[in-house]
């Protein structure tokens, strides 16, 4: 059983690995950026609130985000464990999320925080954009969604890490060296 959170700045590789580690563990990869882009795509009501946010390069509203998060872990799939890509990015959803285990007995046991050169980060959101052409990754958002997360999310870095969850991994490199060295930091044996 694993419960997992994904950490680091947009386009360092948090939705790639978790994938990757979602195969390797067994468990869901659950990412609100594609939960959110899939409702933006099928345009639903909740795609609609979404995208204005995305397109500006800001957060969903906490409401929103924490019900969907709430709805997701409830599913029978991640009773056994699960990879969160993407929540929580706020101490506030820290304290959801704390809630939502307690409500089933569980507890996180890994944060990752996958760390990268702010530059190299716009370098590839920016390819990412013009290969995906996703609205959502023009330099001048991607840089404000830098700057929001060391606003909002970087604080995560220390509360996790206050309560011993806590790795940091070097996210450059190729996606294999990475994944290694995320499952080293989790102490997993080799699979």
């Amino acid at each position: 059983m694993t419960r997992l959170v994904l950490l680091g700045p947009p386009g360092a590789g948090k939705g790639t690995q978790a994938k990757l580690l979602s195969e390797r563990l067994g468990v869901p990869a659950i990412s609100t950026g594609d939960i959110f882009r899939a409702n933006v795509a099928e345009e639903t009501e909740l795609g609609t609130t979404v995208k204005e946010y995305l397109d500006a390069g800001k957060y969903v509203p906490d409401s929103v985000t924490n019900a969907m998060v709430r709805d997701r872990l409830r599913q029978p799939d991640a009773a056994e464990g699960f990879i969160l890509d993407g929540y929580p990015r706020t101490t506030d959803q820290v304290r959801e999320l704390d809630d939502m285990l307690r409500e089933t007995g569980a507890k996180l046991e890994h944060v990752l925080e996958i760390t990268a050169d702010t530059d190299e980060l716009v370098r590839r959101l920016s390819r990412r954009a013009a290969e995906q052409g996703r609205s959502d990754d023009t330099e001048d958002v991607i840089r404000t969604r830098q700057q929001v997360y060391l606003d909002q999310t970087a604080p995560l870095v220390e509360v996790y890490s206050e309560r011993g969850l806590l790795r940091s991994v070097d996210g450059l490199g190729e996606i294999s060296a990475v994944t290694e060295r995320l499952v080293k930091a989790l102490d997993l044996p080799d699979a």
